[in-house]
């Protein structure tokens, strides 16, 4: 029998999930259905100390709680009534990072987060060991950063592990990962589904003059796949969740995942020859592969679904902050001018005109590095726009640079799989915010990767929702089904969303403007080697 919502969480079987993003922590309600009941958040933003992006331990805990107290408001006001119990719960965060802790649990240096680019000369070191690529945000790439740097705490670590291990082995005592998470510290073997032996083995001998008392695996935690047991919430957990005292201990937790993988799960993009491109403060395209790439590349993550799926990952670090900055600039003209604002009404206006642009921007560019760029080679970035003088420069056309930019990173990583590797695919699915505007960012993104693009209306759900749904997959799957099946025929049944195939015009004024673009990047290393 179908339970209303108010029914659901009175009964306990509602499901929560709850995801920190970079600038938001979200918590979504989901029903028996997997549809979502209810929401809440928290906005936070990274702090620069000591010349790297961090978040303090406090933030995580104040964000953690207020997300849920906003949550515990939002079911109030539409249902009346508190949350007692659920069915299940799932944690998951920006992948990768660093957080180090020691046997007292207390953290060791602050937490190093997915946007930290000094750790150059450790990933370069460990991509040449293992014959495989390490990007610079990995956690093996800061661990083996802070030795060669001869830092204090390293000796002291007891415990490493990402942003969302952390706040699950803080709710139920267990030190586990999600195997999607957990490809995001050291390589995945896709055979055993677990770290890597030969590079776990290549690791402890490459560190072993150190003298540490540890080895890697002593201090990494357990790897798990989707729906396998991972712990459930202590009552010292329940009170640091839900600071009024009402959640109760027991309920079940999904392996902590990371955004990657819950945007994977969100948007039904974990079976193989499926992909999916998350774009808004960061951007990353996952493509579940069939097979091995050819060769290691530096511009590609190898990554795995939650069940444990060889993925190719392109990770950018910026997407639509800088965009989002020059909008913020027509508000404020708006303003000035007294007209009454309205955010969603400027975006729509100001991304539609944009296509009435020319396709190759009219030989405008942006450069929307607010941090550096792993995948074209800079270790620091500055917002920078570049016209000559016999450039086409008019809003549409300007407008149109900065959305091209947004993907255009993308676009030179996903260059190398569909034209190197022949990599083929069925369904690439959108999601993030640069998608909320219908039809723009999907037309754009679709013209940079020269593949059709679809966007559910679930899209905007997000994170939240994915791992929500990896807890409903933890206690709802009677069926004993696959991960792909469950999504499939549970949450999706058919729903592939709104495709947009790509126009020759617009891939050949996209192909146009990514010429540009690289052949203008020395102007950006400059701009970023001179700033103050």
């Amino acid at each position: 029998m179908k339970l209303d919502a108010k029914s659901t969480i009175e009964t306990g079987k509602a499901i929560l999930g709850i995801e920190f993003g970079s600038t938001r922590i979200k918590a979504v309600l989901i029903d028996q259905e997997n549809k979502p009941i209810a929401q809440g958040s928290h906005t936070w933003e990274n702090q620069l100390v000591d010349g790297l992006w961090t978040y303090s331990i406090d933030a995580i805990w104040n964000g953690l709680q207020d997300c849920y107290l906003d949550l515990r408001s939002n079911v109030k006001e539409l249902y009346g009534i508190e949350i007692e119990t659920l069915a299940a719960i799932g944690i998951s965060a920006m992948m990768h990072g660093y957080m180090a802790f020691n046997k007292e649990q207390e953290i060791l240096v602050p937490f190093r987060t997915w946007r930290n680019t000094n750790t150059g000369e450790a990933a370069a070191t460990l991509s040449e060991l293992f014959v495989y690529n390490i990007p610079l945000r990995w956690s093996i790439s800061h661990l083996y950063q802070a030795i060669l740097n001869k830092e204090e705490h390293v000796k002291d670590i007891d415990f490493l592990t990402t942003l969302a291990g952390y706040v699950h082995w803080q709710i139920t005592g267990q030190k586990v990962l999600g195997i999607g998470d957990a490809s995001g510290m050291l390589p995945i073997d896709p055979n055993t589904k677990d770290y890597s032996a030969e590079m776990v083995s290549k690791f402890n001998n490459l560190i072993a003059p150190q003298g540490f008392k540890w080895t890697l695996l002593d201090i990494l935690p357990k790897v798990l796949l989707a729906g396998e047991n991972a712990g459930t919430l202590t009552a010292e957990g329940a009170k640091r969740l839900d600071v009024s005292g009402h959640l109760k201990a027991g309920i079940p937790v999904c392996p902590p995942e990371g955004d990657a993988g819950t945007g994977m799960v969100a948007t039904n993009a974990v079976k193989q020859r499926t992909g999916n491109v998350s774009a808004g403060t960061s951007s990353f395209s996952m493509i579940v592969l069939e097979k091995d790439l050819s060769k290691p590349y530096e511009m590609i993550d190898m990554v795995t679904t939650p069940d444990g799926s060889l993925v190719a990952m392109v990770h950018c670090n910026n997407c639509t902050s800088d965009l989002n900055a020059w909008v913020n600039l027509f508000k404020e003209y708006q303003e000035l001018m007294g007209i009454p604002v309205d955010m969603n009404e400027i975006y729509g206006k100001l991304y539609n005109h944009a296509l009435t642009g020319d396709t190759d921007c009219g030989g405008l560019i942006s450069y929307n590095y607010i941090s550096g760029e792993p995948v074209t080679g800079l270790a620091e970035g500055r917002p920078l726009f570049v016209r000559s003088a016999n450039d086409k420069f008019n809003l549409a056309n300007f407008m149109r640079a900065h959305l091209h930019a947004s993907v255009g990173v993308l676009k030179i990583g996903n260059d190398i799989l569909f034209n190197e590797e022949k990599i083929k695919v069925d369904r690439i699915t959108g999601h993030g915010g640069l998608f909320k505007t219908k039809g723009v960012g999907q037309r754009i993104l679709a013209a940079a990767i020269n593949s059709p693009i679809s966007v559910m209306e679930t899209a905007g759900e997000g994170g939240a929702w994915g791992i929500a749904l990896l807890g409903s997959y933890l206690v709802n799957n009677d069926k004993k089904q696959s991960l792909a099946d469950f999504l499939d025929e549970k949450v999706f049944a058919g729903d592939a969303g709104v495709e947009i195939a790509p126009t020759a015009e617009d891939v050949a004024g996209f192909n146009a403007y990514i010429e540009n673009y690289k052949a203008g990047l020395p102007i950006e290393e400059a701009a970023a080697k001179f700033k103050k």
